[in-house]
């Protein structure tokens, strides 16, 4: 096949896929939900992120009483050690590192704790807005509706339509 013919039958391959997409695209009903919307500012996240901050408030403020007091042991430690017999000093310095690893070990605790409850009321909000997507896409006949994407035109953004139905408790 001669070189010259190649970039013209390259250039109607491209023609018909272009073509064909056009047709589908008139023919096809696309909508976006933006996830990250949906997770900052659905009612169901907003009572979840509620829920998660009034059962982990007790533990945060004791982890930064804990923290409050590490720091105030440290700047006594440092302060006093010039003057401090040793074993005094070594007392002191153990205890610290004592309080210090205990702080650690919670503060840790605390992060997985927080972390795993949030992924337990993230999946119930995904779930709740799923079947309102469904819901949604079914009653106005959407062929496909993509949560990620590069880019979204705001015409078939429908991401306002998902928030409002879980505000007025859509399922």
């Amino acid at each position: 096949m001669p070189s010259s013919r190649l970039p013209k039958i390259a250039a109607a391959a491209l023609l018909a896929v272009s073509a064909t997409f056009a047709f589908a695209q008139d023919s096809m009903r696309i909508g976006f939900v933006s996830t990250e919307r949906i997770l900052r500012d659905a009612a169901p996240a907003k009572a979840a992120q509620q829920k998660l901050e009034q059962e982990f408030s007790r533990r945060e403020k004791e982890l930064q009483e804990m923290a409050a007091r590490l720091k105030s042991m440290g700047e006594r430690l440092e302060r006093d050690a010039a003057v401090m017999s040793e074993s005094d000093r070594q007392r002191r310095q153990r205890e610290y590192a004592d309080v210090e690893k205990d702080f650690q070990r919670k503060q840790r605790e605390f992060r997985e704790d927080l972390n795993q409850r949030r992924n337990e009321e993230l999946s119930q909000v995904i779930e709740k807005a799923n079947r309102v997507i469904k819901q949604i896409a079914e009653q106005e006949k959407y062929d496909i509706i993509l949560q990620e994407a590069v880019f979204a035109s705001p015409r078939v953004d429908i991401t306002e339509k998902v928030l409002r139905a879980l505000a007025s408790g859509g399922k």
